[in-house]
């Protein structure tokens, strides 16, 4: 029979108490347990002295008879003492970006350094003036229309 020290849930809707209990990993959250160790209030402040309570002896007697206790837990325990401060990632490795999506990533990365750097450098050098061609001014053929009718009106 593996144990756990997990946390059942009680209280009102959207109104959260938990007891931390001993319980057969079978069972179910709210079901049937072992034995009651402490209680576990998230409406409380966080440094409230009661929003933990936990039974120190009866935590260190199920952890050295071999039950395992849930993350949240751990923390509990942690914080007074009991077990290491495990890390527990917020993310699991499914949701991270693969190793392409990184390699791509700091390539794109790279490519914009690069680019910023040469309108840099383009901005820094002195411009040089290409020399403007100079095009024979032509009139347009309705304006050359025009000036023949003045001449042979006058």
């Amino acid at each position: 029979m593996s144990l756990k020290i997990r946390l059942s849930r009680g209280g009102a809707k959207k109104r959260p108490y938990y007891r931390i209990v001993v319980a057969d990993s079978r069972s179910p959250r709210d079901g049937r347990f072992i034995e009651r160790i402490g209680s576990y209030n998230p409406m409380l402040a966080k440094d409230h002295p009661e929003r933990v309570v936990l039974n120190t002896e009866r935590a260190k007697h199920w952890l050295s008879v071999g039950a395992t206790p849930s993350d949240r837990v751990t923390r509990f325990l942690a914080a007074v003492d009991l077990g290491p401060a495990r890390h527990i990632p917020k993310q699991t490795k499914k949701h991270l970006p693969g190793q392409k999506a990184q390699e791509r990533a700091a390539e794109a990365e790279e490519a914009k350094k690069a680019a910023e750097e040469a309108a840099a450098a383009e901005a820094a050098a002195p411009a040089e003036e290409a020399p403007a061609e100079e095009a024979p001014a032509e009139e347009a053929p309705a304006e050359e229309a025009a000036a023949e009718e003045e001449a042979k009106a006058e």
